[in-house]
C-alpha cells in the first residue's frame, strides 16, 4: 500500500473508531492542570499523564488497535515487533489479552525495568543490538524466518491511529486547548495526534519535540525531508530513534507546526521538577515537552497541554537522574579536585573553599 493510500485511511472517523476499541482496555488519563509549571512558563500548563496509563505508556494504544485489525490467520502466526521497551509492553500485553504468541527484539542495554516487565506481560524476549535501530533490524530478519506477523513500532496507519486517540481525548477534556506538545522519536505518537486534532481542530498548535541527541525529526522538519541521524546515548531512551518513519515524518510535515530541541541536562531537570511539583514519575521521553515549557521553547502562548508519554524509568538510574537535576537548578554542587599526599594540603583546599 502507497504512503499516499495509507495517508488517506487516517480520517477523523478512522482515528473515532479507534477510541471507541481502545476505550475497551485502556484508561483515560485525565488533564492535570499545574500552578506550578503554569507560573514557570507563563502557560496554563495541563498534563496528559500517559505514564499512568496501562503498561506505563501510550503504547497500548496503537499496539491493541493494530491487533485488532488482524485477521484470524495473521494471529495464528503470532507477533514479532522492535522497541526500546515501551511499544514492546504495548505488544505484549495486547497480544496476551487477544490470545497472540509475541517476540519483542530490544536493544541489549534496554532498562531492566522494561525488560522484565515486557516478559511479564506475556512476551518473549530477545536482546539484540547496540541501539533501537539494529533491534529493528534484528526483528525483521526473524520475521522472514518464521512468519510471525511484524507490528511496526510505529510506521504503520492503525498505529498511528491507536496513538492519535491520545489527541481525541485532550480535546474532549479541554475543548479550548491551545497548544499540545509531544515527545518524537519514531514519530508514531506525535503524527498521531497531530493528524487527529487537526482534522478535528485545525486552529489547535501541535509541536514536536526531540532530544539533541536524538534529532532526526527536528532536522527533517527544519531541513523540509526526511533524514536519518544516529541516535547517540540519551536519558530519553524511549525517543532513541535514529530513522523515523517515512508515513510518519510525511503526517509530521503535513500537520505539526513546529518541532523543539532541548538539552539533556535540561530533560533531567524537568524529571526532577516534575516528581517534587507534580508527583509524578516520569522517564526521559515524558520529560521533554516539560523541558521545552520550561525553557520556554514554546512559540505561542495559551493553555497548553504537555503529553507525559510514558513512566518506565528504571529505579537504579532514578537517583542519577535526581542528582543532575538538583546540579542543573544550582541546588547540589559538586567540585574535584587534585593534591599532593602530604600533610596540610586538604586545610589548604578548605582555606580556598571559605
Amino acid at each position: 500500500m502507497g504512503r499516499k493510500m495509507q495517508e488517506e485511511m487516517l480520517t477523523l472517523e478512522k482515528f473515532e473508531e479507534a477510541s471507541e476499541i481502545v476505550k475497551k482496555v485502556t484508561l483515560e488519563t485525565k488533564l492535570v492542570y499545574s500552578d506550578y509549571f503554569s507560573a514557570q512558563t507563563g502557560n496554563r500548563v495541563y498534563l496528559k499523564p500517559e505514564n499512568l496509563q496501562f503498561t506505563g505508556a501510550y503504547k497500548l494504544r496503537g499496539a491493541y488497535y493494530k491487533m485488532s485489525t488482524l485477521t484470524d490467520e495473521e494471529r495464528a502466526k503470532g507477533l514479532i515487533t522492535a522497541s526500546a521497551g515501551n511499544h514492546a509492553q504495548g505488544v505484549a500485553l495486547g497480544g496476551t489479552m487477544n490470545a497472540i504468541r509475541s517476540t519483542v527484539v530490544m536493544p541489549e542495554a534496554a532498562p531492566l525495568a522494561k525488560v522484565q516487565a515486557t516478559k511479564g506481560y506475556g512476551a518473549n524476549v530477545v536482546l539484540h543490538g547496540k541501539t533501537f535501530d539494529e533491534s529493528l533490524a534484528k526483528a525483521m530478519e526473524i520475521q522472514k524466518e518464521t512468519g510471525a506477523y511484524f507490528v511496526h513500532p510505529y510506521d504503520d496507519p492503525m498505529v498511528i491511529a491507536g496513538q492519535g486517540t491520545v489527541g481525541l481525548e485532550i480535546l474532549e477534556q479541554c475543548p479550548d486547548i491551545e497548544n499540545i506538545v509531544v515527545p518524537a522519536g519514531g514519530g508514531g505518537l506525535l503524527s498521531g495526534i497531530a493528524t487527529a486534532v487537526k482534522n478535528k481542530a485545525p486552529h489547535v498548535k501541535v509541536y514536536g519535540v526531540q532530544s539533541e541527541k536524538a534529532p532526526a525529526i527536528y532536522l527533517g522538519k527544519k531541513q523540509n525531508k526526511w533524514v536519518s541521524h544516529p541516535s547517540g546515548k540519551t536519558i530519553a531512551d524511549g525517543c532513541a530513534v535514529g530513522m523515523p518513519g517515512k508515513l510518519t515524518f510525511s503526517l509530521i510535515q503535513k500537520y505539526v507546526d513546529d518541532m523543539l530541541l532541548v538539552k539533556e541536562e535540561d530533560i533531567a531537570a524537568a524529571m526532577l521538577l516534575v516528581l517534587e511539583r507534580g508527583k509524578l514519575v516520569m522517564e526521559g521521553a515524558g520529560a521533554m515537552p516539560v523541558a521545552a515549557a520550561l525553557q520556554h521553547l514554546i512559540p505561542t502562548p495559551g493553555k497548553t497541554a504537555l503529553v507525559i508519554s510514558g513512566g518506565n524509568i528504571d529505579v537504579n538510574t532514578v537517583s542519577r537522574i535526581i542528582e543532575t537535576g538538583l546540579m542543573r537548578t544550582g541546588r547540589r554542587v559538586k567540585l574535584e579536585t587534585r593534591m599532593a599526599d602530604r600533610p596540610g594540603e586538604l586545610v589548604k583546599f578548605i582555606k580556598h573553599l571559605e
